[in-house]
């Protein structure tokens, strides 16, 4: 449960950070937006609940296709995952474009951000 907690936080920050610095970072206005903090805590919320029960799922699924691409194919997961995110949050005020570009691009700063904070909040 405490694991589930952090990785909302986590998520949570992570959008944030990512709805204010992408426009800055890569000159991209309209990949990206999240209407304010509350808008940003639901899709972390539904983004910590795809990781836990939908991901396991792809990833079995996924097995051959990651072993021939060398794990490359976990970043499709990540692109699944953030669009099932945005279809289930687009009335709470979350968009993102549905462009394959733009969905790897965000997944994988994601995923990095994740990486970070995950790191930092999780105690031994």
């Amino acid at each position: 449960m405490r694991n589930f907690l952090i990785s909302i936080v986590v998520n949570w920050i992570s959008i944030l950070l990512l709805d204010r610095f992408l426009p800055i970072l890569l000159h991209a206005n309209n990949w990206l937006s999240v209407k304010d903090w509350v808008s940003a805590l639901i899709v972390a919320v539904v983004l910590s609940l795809l990781n836990v029960l939908v991901r396991p799922i792809l990833k079995i699924i996924a097995i051959p296709l990651n072993i021939l691409t060398l794990g490359l194919f976990t970043f499709v997961i990540n692109m699944i995952i953030l669009y099932l995110a945005s279809v289930l949050t687009a009335n709470y005020g979350f968009k993102i474009q549905h462009n394959w570009i733009v969905l790897l691009v965000v997944a994988f700063i994601l995923s990095i951000l994740n990486s970070i904070l995950y790191s930092l909040l999780k105690s031994d």
